[in-house]
Formats: structure tokens, C-alpha cells, sequence
């Protein structure tokens, strides 16, 4: 199997930086490209209750969160994958697994690395069967191989 190109999907929650490793790892022996993609929160989805933002109120907040997006990034980069040969960070908004899937389309990637448990099992400290929303969808839907990680295992 040739991989040049490897999608590491990050909520940047605890759960998910756990994939660096592995994606360092993956990107040394293929010495394949890594793509860093953190999905926004799609806040429209979280208003039904609640009214319609402004539009003002909604540009404001996707501009706050992807700086922050960004700088947490940068880190991560800086700290967790200093091997990578070739490195590109891509920040979008929207629902999560359907982004991951439109970037390993857009991006042509060969394979997706991803943790079974991201933000919604922050507080969760046993390994459990069951996968997180996320990684169920984007596993049914991938094009490509992936490449599990369980960062509930000790």
C-alpha cells in the first residue's frame, strides 16, 4: 500500500491528540504529507432552542474559535510532530465527520488516522467497545483505510 498523503482529524481534546504518536510514526515510514484538520462546531446545529445568532454574533465566534483553533495547532505541531516531513494545517466549520470525509476527498488522502473516543469521552477513564459518533460515521463512510486509536487504552 502506497501513502502519501495521511488525514489526521483532531477535536484537540485530550482523547485525540493521543493519535499524534501513531501519525508520527505513519508519516516517518510512508514519508508521506500530513494533513492536521480540526472541524469547527457547526453552532446553527445548537440554536434551535434558542433563536438565530446575528450574523455578527456567529462570524465573531468562528473568527474567535479558529484563532484559538490555530494556536493550539501550532502547537501541537511544534511539540507532538516534529518528524513529519511535510505538515499542513486546514481549520473548517461544520458537522465533523461530514467535513472529515469531504477532506479526504479534497485532499486526496491514502489513509485517516483518528481516535475511536474524542471530546465526548474527555471524563471517561475505561476502554470501552463502543466507538464515539464521530469515528462510527467517518469509518462507514471512508473511502480510504483507517487507522484506529484508542486512547481510552492504558
Amino acid at each position: 500500500m502506497e501513502v502519501h498523503t495521511i488525514l489526521w482529524p483532531t477535536d484537540l481534546s485530550k482523547n485525540s491528540i493521543k493519535a499524534a504518536k501513531n501519525v508520527e510514526s505513519l508519516a516517518e515510514r510512508y514519508k508521506a504529507k500530513v494533513i492536521l484538520l480540526y472541524v469547527g462546531v457547526d453552532l446553527m446545529s445548537h440554536f434551535g432552542a434558542y433563536g438565530e445568532p446575528t450574523p455578527d454574533h456567529l462570524k465573531n465566534f468562528q473568527q474567535w474559535e479558529t484563532e484559538h483553533a490555530r494556536k493550539k495547532l501550532e502547537s501541537v505541531c511544534q511539540k507532538e510532530l516534529k518528524a513529519c516531513p511535510a505538515l499542513e494545517v486546514r481549520l473548517v466549520q461544520g458537522d465533523a465527520a461530514t467535513e472529515i470525509i469531504k477532506a479526504i476527498k479534497k485532499e486526496k488522502a491514502d489513509m485517516v488516522v483518528i481516535t475511536t473516543h474524542g471530546r465526548g469521552a474527555e471524563d471517561v477513564d475505561r476502554v470501552s467497545a463502543e466507538f464515539g459518533s464521530v469515528a462510527k460515521k467517518v469509518i462507514a463512510n471512508s473511502p480510504v483505510p483507517i487507522h484506529l486509536v484508542n486512547p481510552l487504552k492504558k
